[in-house]
């Protein structure tokens, strides 16, 4: 297959080409979340609710595993 190939049939563009011209045209691409601040009232809340779910007395502080 290869040994019928030639050299004068290239492409008139190159694999760089190609590779720009898919940067601009790229639809999949990751848009970065844009957190919102709870504000200063529900960060509290919320941390404290997590302090004290960390620190009852059932918590027994295991990873959950059990064989």
């Amino acid at each position: 297959m290869v040994a019928g190939l030639s050299l004068d049939q290239s492409t008139p563009n190159t694999y760089l080409d190609d590779l720009e011209k898919a940067g601009k045209f790229d639809d999949n691409h990751f848009v970065e979340p844009n957190p919102t601040w709870p504000g200063l009232k529900n960060f509290i809340a919320s941390a404290r609710i997590a302090i004290r779910r960390w620190l009852r007395h059932e918590n027994n502080r295991e990873d959950g595993v059990e064989l």
